[in-house]
């Protein structure tokens, strides 16, 4: 496997080389040799008779004789083992002479550590401060262990310089005796490393061979379970006896058990992803390492030996869980993740004994049979595919709400049952005989009581449920039959009773029998504590606890699932108080306004009986019973309500107890704000300044001036201040008059600000140098860390993980146009939206342009009159260059990049950290200024050197070795402008030999690395091998984890490609490092017998940080995306961080990197599952013990996409991924264990808020058809009216009553708009705190002004949708709108087919019904309805920019016609066609076997759906619905007409209307395939366009008979209008159910290509790559063309309704003006101009909206004349016909 190693074999600098010496082991013999092997003191088990040693790994080598693993041989000292090897230099040994060995040419260290005369590479583990290793030892250590296991020499040298890195970090801040012991306590041994609690908690303490060869393993485990106690005192034993192993270990062997860990993580690849398997292949190799058959081996191992026997068969497992080889290509296997073993389900095999027990070898022997030392070795022939087994099923359904979030639905319903049942006494009273009723108490305590039973109810089916979600094996499922039995009994004991005391109660004759009463209060108050015991108790902890039990077996569910931090005292009351008063609130609000107002409809409508109708099939049964179904839905109505409420209150409540929080950290505009800037220099000295060491030779005021000088002229750079403001904000020398010394002026900005007389303006209002200012000086007002000096500071690492974001804008992006729509070039918008800066920037350009012409000669002042220098600046203003000089339109370029979302943005703002650490350290230490007297080069590269040493940013560009030349070139400017920006990237070689796979590899480069002149390209400083291509799973997560081992440090700070970063917070640097609590680190060891307790406390894993959204002004959108983040992001974080509650980890996150990386990595990467990757890091640093907090004081920018369509896309991804996380076991494990009060704090955060988006949704669906019940109530019966006095007026004899139904209405429409408008509380009163009142005020106004309100019902039903899609179908399946920004117009045939799915169909029905409510019902309050469900229709049509142009609008219905017509002989990627077949195949599925075509077989399908999941949404919901409209329908119709007969049946007339298009398409059809078939094969050839032809034909019929039947119910119905809208409610209802049950069962899977449609209407059947498929085919595409005709009619006629709707604004002369301010908030002057046209162009248009116009016009006509004409002469319009009369 070796390369061919050009360097002579002979060379003895070279380690590998001298194998002839014997084995090199380097030993640190202290005096006694018991120090140096970690585990083999004797005394450990020497007379424990359980043998629960702490690592019986040892007890085999008793039967060795007495042979010491590190027997020593020679006892010279160290010196002499160097010396009679090789010189110790190694530092030259690891030089150029063996690059020759590494086929990946690495450049040495020697040169990697910096530039030339750079000093020690890590100056704090230098000889002069006792270090226990040096150097030259740990990298022989590393040498060793390479040799002996096969690493990779280049992931060799790379973890070499980690380790050292963080030994160095470590070291500068504490001594390095114990910066190693940290270290190790951290990775290996100490309380909190993950290593020490596997290790426990896969119970190999026990016993490491699990097996029975050593000793009894299994058995004895078994045996002991009864013995819990003893079972415990050795846990406690065991730990204590780690403990002492730990504390005896040599530093050498500590630095060892490092190096190795970090060797076997460094080419972990995917398996990094599972931290415990890879504690498992560390205590493997640890086990061999320290066997005599490894000490003893002589030659080296081959390179990459690890990788290939250890790394890659559990990668290739990995791997093709999730794709197969097809035609040596990867390819998606159509899988969901129920069936795809994960990460997760690979790394809980580790967690138990008895998971290791299953690790079989290919020889069928197990592994832990073997010895412990024996194992590594068998690692090759582990059989991977028979140990791993699912451990948690992620299926797709709704049960998972019910299993994780059991606890939200028992309060909420059993709640609600207790309330309304007690008030709805009218349901069970006893009616006696006289017409006399009994009101029992007995039956009021127990009826009540049977909330209980329902919370029982509710806890026996989520149980059930979970018993689907979790394998049936040996760890779990004992406790679920457990608790299930108890629940059966609950059940008994709450709802036994009421069978005895109804029966008892309605045979007593109105009297209440003592023992029935005494019985309904028992069971009363048994409900009660049944009810809080379910509602509050984790189903995690019930009968058998999984949390706090002290069980082993539950050992390591707890440790790595349920190791919740503790929160403090003041904390943990806080986070109870807030719960308290949000239930307590909730409680009564519901009580009195829902529950109580509920009582009267109740009361009304329980007997109500309709008298006096009838119908020809069901008689009178359905029709007197109208009142009782309404009323039921009136229940399931006022239940949903029930749960909006508590989101209210819980959005008020978490409101104010975040800006309670903001005014005692101090963070509030209203503390006295004048102060603020008057004190701020005062706070920089005492904040930011490390000044506790500092001799005070240097007044404050000059530490100040220099770091405040430096701000201000950053901002001037930027171009956000000009000179004149930076003139008045600097820090001035000025004589102070007196022997000539000069003193420092404070800037008069700090001055004015108290003194009322000095008014001055510093900084444009309103601009961004001035919100930077405001939010620096107000951060500071916080409490913070105390800094370190910058040279003790931690190293940490900025991460960005790139894959083809624009790294710099071009030219041609800049000043073209992208398209027809977008109307303007980029550098217009940009100057548009930031005039100041671009005026800035233009003086800036004019100075450089003159001094470069001074330079080149040429005055500029040539010409003196003024309008001709006037006339020369014009180029500048612009486009911000004169001459195309590349360093002209450079700058152009980089000013548009910088203020647009590019990499370079992210990369100029992170390097500010480099400037901030420089700056810093020159401020503190003016010695090293005096060091180097006048020599600014050498002092420059001090300061470079020491920002270095603190700080690295590595980008992570996956696609780097597969850029185009552009992007090349924009890379590499980036390299050239910062040098020290490192970039990790994948290299892929060509397969050896034919037909192997290619070989990936991850190298990194940095701006120093040389170019090789054969390719021009860098020569990488590491170049790694991977197992295999590394991209598994949705791509970020992936490119994440390659690139993670090329970070150093101790922190890491992950940022996304869109984010931004300022000097002034990047001066806060050391205050946030200090919030992980590591600076001030205990000097006692972590093993000593006391000292430990000193580390107890839980690391803080996570630092959050707030975003501040820099896309904030650019209109409506902009401003409501920057709303949502700045609400989420700081309001409610800073309350969840608080109370406990914190999960997201949003992108300018700190990360504790050691906890982080040796728990699974900062994101995990399933596919599809980890969608959105971020927040599952965040849940797996919460469940494992980490805490998560969130600062104040510092902030990061980021971008936010500005369009309707990328904000819906991002909103499409949130919700797909809340979909996913439903399903994850993260969320099991949190809903299940956490404590009440914490978990109603995770549920509220997260799932919560997208669950009441669905509720509130769900409330609408209700609500409306509750009213339609009501108004066909309303309109046939009457209604009892009242006087003003109370009294029924005269005539209304037998009238029914249902005033209080109409109140309870008016409440609940109250209610819904609340629940809506509660959305917009936390942003204002975030506005008020942060900016104060006046701008509150205006922010909301235009908010209010340009229709938010519209936007957020709709993005409601954004969320709604895709997270009920994703739960039933999978797959994040959305198509994506490009990334342009908010200008461009997008036409209304991709909106329509954007958006129908989730929203413009849901909008239609809901509107018919709409207009039958407020036909048969009219109150005031409907109008806000109106609104909401128009929205849900217009809303993509409104926000889209320049929807009102005339021009454009005829041009867009062009296109929608066009759009809905082709595509049926030719393909065509954009129409009807397409998008009707892509919607179904969510159902249906694509065939799986291949025909034909290459592009049939892409990756990324989403499988079919499962039939549990469609049977629901698809089959029954429709069906449900469409019988509850029919009964309406029935019920209007079943009362007789003004002549006094009963109309026909209204069953048999609503089924034709129904059903009749649908078979008249069915007839059509059938005549046009016969047409085809007999005449397209000869037609087709020759006439192409025959396909359309017959396609049109067909579809036109098929409008036409649908408007037919639309027409002859009308007519049917006399043109009684309301009644005719109700009979089209039901017919739409009914025709959807038809759909969506012929689409679920009858149709099979869908090709890929659209061979079929077109073979359908040209008729030519053969050629068309469908095999023996052709004769099955004709079958199902006639089903599925009955159903297209239909969807194709609606879809028309619903396009042509929204166009209609649309019209009216049109008309307006200025509405498209109008309508660009409401979007972009600019004002008219200042608006985008019309785009210009071409003659040719303007002729074609003109034509095209004549031409369109007029069709569009004679359409309008024939609606409406269908519609008016038949009402405006009913009278005189009838028809005989007998067949009419009957139907």
């Amino acid at each position: 496997m070796y390369p061919q190693s050009s360097s002579p074999t002979a060379d003895h600098a070279d380690p590998f080389t001298s194998a002839a010496g014997g084995p090199r082991r380097y030993i640190y013999s202290d005096n006694d040799s018991d120090n140096v092997d970690p585990y083999s003191r004797r005394d450990t088990y020497a007379s424990d008779s359980s043998n629960n040693g702490l690592n019986d790994t040892e007890r085999y080598y008793d039967h060795n004789g007495n042979y010491d693993p590190y027997a020593q041989p020679d006892t010279d000292s160290d010196v002499d083992i160097y010396g009679q090897r090789y010189p110790p230099a190694s530092s030259e040994s690891l030089g150029p002479s063996r690059m020759g060995m590494s086929d990946s040419n690495a450049t040495a260290w020697a040169e990697y550590a910096g530039p030339p005369g750079a000093r020690e590479a890590y100056p704090a583990w230098s000889a002069e401060r006792q270090i226990p290793l040096s150097k030259e030892e740990i990298e022989d250590i590393f040498l060793d262990l390479t040799q002996k296991f096969g690493f990779q020499r280049d992931s060799m040298r790379n973890m070499f310089d980690f380790l050292m890195q963080l030994l160095d970090s470590r070291a500068s801040r504490m001594s390095p005796n114990q910066a190693l012991l940290t270290l190790h306590a951290d990775y290996i041994g100490g309380e909190h490393a993950n290593y020490r609690k596997w290790y426990f908690a896969a119970q190999l303490d026990l016993d490491d061979a699990v097996g029975h060869v050593q000793n009894p393993g299994l058995q004895r485990l078994n045996r002991r379970a009864g013995a819990r106690s003893s079972n415990e005192k050795s846990l406690a034993t065991a730990m204590e006896r780690w403990r002492q192993a730990m504390n005896n270990m040599s530093q050498y062997d500590r630095l060892r058990q490092i190096a190795l860990y970090l060797l076997c993580w460094g080419e972990a690849a995917q398996v990094r992803f599972t931290p415990e398997c890879l504690c498992f292949i560390f205590k493997c190799a640890d086990d061999y390492y320290r066997s005599p058959e490894c000490q003893n081996r002589v030659d080296p191992v081959p390179e990459g030996l690890y990788l290939k026997a250890v790394i890659k068969p559990l990668y290739r497992f990995i791997r093709d869980q999730g794709y197969e080889v097809v035609d040596g290509r990867f390819v998606r296997r159509e899988r969901d993740h129920a069936d795809i073993i994960g990460y997760d389900d690979i790394n809980q095999l580790f967690w138990y004994p008895e998971g290791i027990a299953r690790i079989i070898l290919t020889d069928k022997t197990r592994l832990v049979d073997l010895p412990p030392p024996h194992r590594f070795m068998k690692f090759h022939s582990i059989d991977w595919n028979r140990a791993f087994f699912k451990t948690y099923y992620e299926k797709r359904s709704f049960g998972h709400l019910l299993v994780n979030f059991n606890r939200i639905w028992v309060i909420h319903v059993s709640l609600y049952w207790f309330y309304t049942a007690y008030n709805s006494p009218k349901v069970y009273q006893i009616s006696l005989p006289l017409n006399k009723v009994y009101n029992s108490p007995a039956l009021s305590w127990s009826v009540t009581a049977l909330g209980g039973a329902v919370a029982t109810i509710i806890m026996i089916a989520a149980t059930l449920a979970e018993f689907s979600y979790i394998p049936t094996t040996w760890n779990n499922t004992s406790h679920l039959s457990r608790r299930l039995l108890f629940l059966f009994i609950t059940l008994a004991l709450t709802c036994g009773p009421t069978f005895y005391i109804a029966i008892a109660e309605n045979s007593s004759n109105g009297t209440t029998s003592s023992l029935a009463l005494i019985l309904g209060i028992v069971q009363f108050f048994i409900s009660v504590v049944a009810t809080l015991l379910f509602a509050t108790m984790p189903s995690g902890r019930m009968f058998g606890d999984r949390v706090a039990g002290k069980s082993r077996k539950y050992l390591a569910s707890q440790t790595f699932t349920a190791s919740y931090p503790g929160l403090q005292i003041e904390s943990r009351l806080g986070s109870i108080a807030l719960w308290a008063l949000v239930f307590g609130c909730k409680a009564t609000e519901s009580y009195f306004f829902l529950t109580l107002s509920f009582r009267d409809p109740i009361a009304v409508m329980v007997g109500m009986k309709i008298q006096g109708c009838g119908d020809r099939y069901f008689g009178s049964s359905l029709c007197t019973n109208q009142a009782a179904f309404t009323l039921a839905i009136m229940y399931v109505m006022d239940l949903v309500l029930f749960f909006l409420d508590t989101f209210l209150w819980y959005i008020i409540w978490n409101t104010v107890f975040s800006i309670a929080r903001s005014f005692i950290l101090g963070l509030s505009i209203w503390t006295p704000w004048k102060d603020i800037y008057t004190r701020l220099p005062k706070r920089i000295y005492a904040k930011l300044l490390a000044t506790r060491d500092m001799e005070v030779k240097y007044k404050p005021k000059v530490l100040v001036s220099q770091i405040w000088n430096a701000i201000i002229i950053s901002m001037y750079r930027e171009h956000l201040l000009s000179i004149e403001h930076v003139q008045k904000l600097l820090y001035h020398q000025v004589d102070s008059g007196h022997d000539g010394k000069r003193s420092l002026r404070a800037p008069p900005f700090f001055i004015s600000q108290s003194d009322k007389g000095f008014k001055g303006e510093f900084f444009p209002p309103g601009s961004e140098a001035e919100r930077r200012i405001s939010f620096f000086a107000q951060s500071l007002t916080t409490a913070v860390p105390e800094p370190l000096p910058v040279d003790a500071m931690p190293t940490f690492t900025v991460l960005t993980p790139h894959y083809s974001e624009k790294i710099l804008l071009s030219l041609r992006e800049i000043i073209r146009e992208e398209d027809q729509n977008t109307r303007v070039t980029l550098l217009e918008y940009l100057k548009q939206l930031h005039p100041i800066e671009w005026d800035n920037f233009v003086k800036d350009t004019k100075i450089l342009a003159e001094e470069s012409a001074m330079f080149n000669g040429t005055s500029p002042f040539g010409t003196d009159e003024k309008g001709q220098s006037k006339m020369d600046d014009l180029p500048f203003y612009c486009i911000g260059f004169k001459s195309a000089a590349p360093e002209f339109t450079l700058r152009t370029r980089i000013w548009a990049s910088l203020r647009a979302q590019t990499l370079y943005r992210t990369v100029s703002g992170m390097m500010n950290y480099a400037k901030a650490i420089k700056l810093l350290y020159r401020v503190e230490n003016p010695e090293v200024v005096q060091q180097f007297g006048g020599n600014t080069d050498k002092l420059e590269r001090e300061l470079e050197r020491m920002a270095r040493r603190k700080f690295k940013f590595v980008v992570s560009m996956q696609r780097y070795s597969k850029f185009n030349k552009e992007e090349h070139e924009n890379a590499e400017f980036l390299l050239r402008a910062y040098p020290d920006l490192q970039i990790a990237y994948l290299d892929e070689e060509p397969p050896r030999k034919e037909g192997g796979e290619s070989r990936l590899f991850s190298a990194l480069i940095d701006g120093h690395s040389e170019f090789i002149p054969e390719t021009g390209r860098r020569r990488p400083n590491f170049r790694i091998e991977l197992p295999g291509n590394p991209i598994l799973g949705d791509g970020k997560s992936d490119n994440q984890n390659h690139a993670i081992v090329f970070y150093r440090g101790e922190y890491l700070q992950l940022i996304d490609a869109n984010q931004d970063n300022y000097l002034e917070e990047c001066l806060k640097i050391r205050n946030i490092l200090g919030e992980f609590e590591e600076y001030s680190v205990s000097t006692q060891s972590p093993y000593a017998q006391y000292g430990h307790k000193e580390f107890k406390k839980s690391p803080v894993a996570i630092v959050g940080a707030r975003e501040y959204i820099f896309s904030e002004n650019i209109g409506i959108l902009g401003d409501l995306a920057a709303g949502k983040e700045q609400t989420f992001g700081t309001l409610s974080a800073r309350a969840w961080a608080w109370i406990g509650g914190k999960l997201h980890y949003g992108h300018p996150d700190f990360l504790n990197a050691l906890y982080m990386n040796t728990r699974g990595g900062v994101s995990k990467a399933q596919k599809g599952l980890h969608l959105n990757e971020d927040i599952y890091a965040g849940m797996n640093a919460f469940g494992r013990g980490g805490r998560i907090k969130h600062t104040e004081y510092y902030q990061c920018g980021k971008g936010r996409d500005l369009g309707f369509g990328t904000i819906l896309n991002f909103q499409t991804k949130i919700g797909t991924g809340m979909g996913e996380q439903m399903l994850s076991r993260e969320y099991y494990y949190l809903g299940t264990q956490l404590p009440i009060d914490r978990f109603l704090t995770f549920y509220y955060g997260h799932p919560g808020f997208h669950i009441n988006n669905m509720l509130v949704i769900l409330a609408v669906q209700c609500f409306i058809v509750t009213m339609v019940f009501l108004g066909t109530l309303n309109s046939s019966i009457l209604v009892c009216q009242y006087s003003a006095a109370g009294t029924i007026l005269p005539g209304m004899d037998g009238c029914y009553n249902l005033t209080p139904v109409f109140d309870w209405i008016h409440r609940c429409i109250i209610s819904i708009f609340l629940v809506f408008m509660i959305a917009f509380l936390p942003l204002f009163i975030q506005e008020l705190v942060e900016r104060g009142t006046g701008r509150a005020i205006i922010r909301l106004g235009k908010q209010f002004m340009s229709l938010s309100p519209v936007f957020e019902v709709f993005s409601t039903q954004i969320y709604t949708h895709s997270i009920i899609s994703n739960l039933t179908f999978g797959g994040a399946r959305y198509i994506a709108t490009g990334r342009g920004f908010a200008t461009t117009r997008i036409s209304f045939s991709i909106l329509f087919s954007r958006f129908a799915g989730p929203s413009i169909y849901l909008g239609m029905r809901t509107l018919i019904s709409l207009l039958y409510v407020t036909m048969a019902l009219w109150t005031p309050y409907l109008i806000y309805f109106w609104i909401s469900i128009l929205a849900l229709c217009v809303a993509p049509f409104l926000f889209n920019p320049h929807q009102f142009a005339f021009a454009d609008f005829m041009i867009d219905y062009r296109e929608f016609l066009r759009w809905m017509s082709r595509g049926n002989s030719r393909s065509h990627n954009n129409s009807w066609i397409g998008y009707c077949r892509l919607s179904r195949t969510m159902i249906t599925g694509y065939k799986k076997k291949k025909l034909g075509l290459p592009s049939d077989k892409m990756s990324g399908d989403v499988p079919r759906a499962g039939w549990r999941a469609v049977i629901f949404s698809e089959v029954i919901f429709p069906i449900v619905m469409a019988v509850l409209f029919t009964i309406a329908y029935i019920f209007v119709k079943s009362f007789p007409d003004s002549t006094g007969k009963l109309p026909p049946n209204p069953l048999i007339r609503i089924a034709i209307i129904a059903l009749g298009p649908i078979v008249w398409n069915a007839a059509v059809l059938l005549v046009q395939f016969i047409i085809s078939i007999f005449l397209g094969p000869m037609m087709d050839p020759t006439f192409p366009r025959f396909g359309s032809v017959m396609a049109s034909t067909a579809h036109v019929l098929g409008v036409v008979g649908m408007l037919g039947f639309f027409e002859f119910l009308w007519f049917l119905e006399t043109w009684n209008a309301s009644h005719a809208v109700l009979g089209i409610i039901a017919v739409i209802a009914i025709q959807r159910a038809v759909h969506k049950v012929l689409i679920a069962v009858f149709l099979s899977r869908e090709f890929k290509h659209d061979e079929t449609n077109r073979a359908w209407w040209t008729g030519r059947w053969y050629g068309r790559g469908l095999g023996s498929h052709v004769m099955s085919q004709p079958a199902r595409e006639f089903i599925v063309k009955i159903i297209e005709l239909s969807l194709w009619s609606s879809d028309l006629l619903i396009g042509h309704f929204l166009l209609f709707m649309l019209t009216p604004p049109i008309l307006f002369p200025y509405a498209d003006r109008l309508h660009a301010m409401l979007l972009f908030w600019l004002r008219p002057s200042k608006q985008i101009r019309a785009p210009l046209y071409s003659l040719k162009q303007k002729k074609q248009r003109r034509w095209i909206i004549i031409k369109y116009g007029t069709v569009y016009v004679i359409v309008i006509v024939i609606f409406t004349a269908l519609i008016v004409l038949p009402a405006a002469f009913r009278n005189r319009i009838h028809f005989n016909c007998t067949l009419c009369n009957n139907l």
